[in-house]
């Protein structure tokens, strides 16, 4: 069977209401396929643009949301930033604190550590505080593993705890070294004069006014007028005045039991409750009360009875 070719045509008719006229026009098939495609293509450009467009504002909504997100996320950034910065800030400050004050401990460590030269008499060339301690030694072969520094805050913490532990240490030296110093002023040794000499020792005696025999309490050193008698020990003056056959006498108790006394003074140089050292001035030598000629009276009394002077006269300075 041959295929045979359908030719489908149309006629459109144009009616005029002026001319009570008509026109016609025939479109054939292919025409009215383009005409039919062209109609319908109307509505689907329409619906086309309109996706188009929808989508367009679909993505420049989304857009806008990004930007939003991003600019919200800048902002948070930038509080961690400026929190950072502040955390920052404070942690300097604390770190400046800590430095200054670990400075300040240094600094007293370093008085401390004069102190106790003095103190423990070392020479001061031999333990400098103020100076570095010097450090050295070998090359090792075994290197090991490079140095890592630890944190600094907590390095810092560690370097003032260290410093706080010397300075007790420090102290606790101090309180034994002014301890044992202290000992040592009280003990009570050594001649209460600078220059003279012992005119009448400690005992039975001759008394000098009436030639009888008679118990002397302490012993006597000679001298020039106005020479400095001086404290044998560390203490505290308990009388200061005249006192009958003493003439101007001054006592000191050092303590422990002991009491010394300094009598026939032309002029005392302390009061009571006044503090002494030893080798201070307390009086100046004369011839007051009972006497026969510039001396100084020198007694040493141990727990309520005199003793004799001549063993802590004689006696080494501890």
């Amino acid at each position: 069977m041959n295929p045979q070719w359908i030719v489908v045509s149309m006629n459109i008719i144009f009616l005029s209401d002026k001319h009570d006229t008509s026109k016609q026009i025939q479109l054939r098939a292919g025409t009215l396929v383009i005409c039919l495609l062209a109609i319908l293509a109307v509505p689907f450009g329409s619906i086309t643009v309109g996706y188009w467009f929808g989508q367009s504002q679909s993505e420049k909504q989304l857009s806008q949301e990004k930007l939003s997100d991003y600019a919200d996320e800048l902002s948070d950034q930038r509080e961690v930033v400026l929190q950072a910065k502040d955390d920052a800030e404070y942690k300097l400050k604390a770190i400046s604190m800590s430095l200054a004050q670990m400075q300040a401990q240094l600094i007293r460590l370093n008085a401390l550590g004069e102190r106790l030269t003095e103190v423990a008499k070392l020479r001061t060339d031999e333990f400098i505080f103020s100076q570095v301690p010097a450090v050295g030694g070998p090359m090792n072969s075994d290197l090991g593993d490079a140095f890592r520094p630890p944190e600094f805050l907590d390095e810092l913490g560690k370097l003032a705890g260290d410093i706080e532990r010397r300075e007790e240490q420090l102290s606790i030296l101090e309180s034994l070294l002014e301890g044992r110093k202290l000992h040592r002023d009280v003990f009570i040794a050594g001649r209460p004069i600078g220059r003279g000499w012992m005119s009448s020792p400690y005992g039975h005696r001759t008394d000098p006014f009436n030639g009888r025999l008679a118990w002397h309490k302490g012993v006597d050193f000679a001298g020039k007028e106005d020479s400095k008698i001086i404290s044998v020990a560390a203490g505290v003056v308990t009388w200061s005045s005249d006192r009958h056959g003493y003439g101007l006498m001054v006592e000191v108790n050092h303590g422990s039991g002991f009491i010394t006394r300094y009598a026939h003074n032309k002029e005392n140089k302390v009061k009571v409750g006044d503090i002494v050292k030893k080798g201070q001035t307390l009086a100046k030598m004369g011839s007051t009360g009972r006497s026969t000629g510039p001396h100084v009276h020198f007694e040493v009394i141990k727990n309520g009875s005199h003793v004799n002077p001549a063993r802590y006269i004689d006696r080494a300075s501890l």
